[in-house]
């Protein structure tokens, strides 16, 4: 089936997303390993993620475990740091589709505060045609109603929908309700895939220069 509007997951697919390996820089791996398991920091951003408030999420799970106050605090203090770097092939082929003429959304797991600490520092933010942002929408992926809501507001049919995400739960989600689905394991088979839909040419990507 011909696809109508290529939707991106952010975390994983535009922006690298591994909190431990800041931790692990600046507190050391045997910190990293003791505060990750006693403490659960990615639980904590999913509630961010629906729509918590970022500072009070941080700080307040910081305040339950003062032994480990001032790591927590980090997460929201230095979040640029954990959200880091650009994956900068899938911003080229963002860009060469919507060149294209190809609407572009985001789907994305990302908390209102966070995304407004984001989208200045990280500007091809603001060039999706559509953006379903978690935090506002006030649920997370996988819920299936997520992909229900994006149905609803683009009004593409699912079947017309390529849904690109890291995690295979995310995917599965998606296949559930009909779309199109790509499991990001890299940008090339992210470009291979594009290329093999007919929505870039191979000269829209790195593919001829980076094989």
């Amino acid at each position: 089936m011909a696809v109508d509007a290529v939707v991106f997951d952010i975390g994983n697919v535009l922006i690298e997303w591994h909190p431990e390996r800041y931790f692990d820089r600046v507190f050391g791996v045997a910190r990293r390993k003791a505060l990750f398991e006693t403490v659960d920091l990615h639980g904590m951003n999913d509630r961010i993620d629906r729509g918590e408030d970022f500072r009070e999420t941080v700080y307040g799970t910081a305040r339950s475990y003062p032994e480990f106050e001032e790591e927590i605090r980090h997460w929201h203090d230095n979040w640029l740091d954990l959200a880091t770097p650009v994956i900068d092939l899938s911003v080229q082929l963002l860009r060469a589709l919507r060149a294209r003429g190809v609407p572009v959304f985001a789907l994305t797991n990302f908390g209102i505060g966070t995304f407004a600490l984001a989208e200045p520092h990280y500007p091809f933010l603001s060039e999706f045609d559509r953006r379903y942002i978690s935090g506002h929408m006030g649920m997370i992926k996988p819920n299936p109603e997520i992909y229900q809501r994006v149905e609803e507001d683009c009004d593409i049919v699912p079947g017309r929908l390529l849904f690109t995400d890291d995690r295979a739960d995310n995917i599965k989600a998606a296949e559930a309700r009909g779309w199109q689905t790509h499991l990001f394991d890299g940008t090339h088979g992210w470009a291979r895939r594009l290329v093999e839909e007919g929505l870039l040419t191979v000269e829209d990507t790195c593919l001829q220069t980076s094989q």
